[in-house]
């Protein structure tokens, strides 16, 4: 699996539209094969970044979404950052869920 994160900062003033055009965007981006899921994330309302949260299955997946044209309009919304825009990609070996705190919360000290 393979994580995207893209994070723009957002003048206020502007804040609504881009939350507007990011969730539509997202809701693009879940159609598109191989997503395993996509949210909009916001930070604290005094920071003002905007997130972009995908997962994708493979990275052929990724691939074929980073050579799209809704990633085209992502790309064009992240020019418009008030601050250097967050990119960060992240493969996954392993997935763990509540088996890890169970199993973290059984070990004896």
């Amino acid at each position: 699996m393979f994580i995207e994160l893209a994070g723009i900062s957002v003048a206020q003033r502007s804040e609504e539209q881009f939350e507007d055009a990011l969730e539509s965007l997202v809701g693009a981006m879940q159609t598109q094969t191989g997503c395993l899921g996509c949210r909009l994330l916001k930070s604290s309302p005094r920071e003002k970044w905007v997130y972009v949260l995908a997962r994708w299955e493979t990275q052929k997946d990724l691939i074929r979404h980073l050579q799209s044209e809704i990633y085209k309009k992502l790309i064009l919304l992240m020019e418009l950052s008030t601050a250097p825009p967050v990119l960060e990609f992240y493969s996954v070996l392993e997935i763990s869920g509540l088996d890890l705190v169970e199993a973290a919360r059984s070990v004896q000290e």
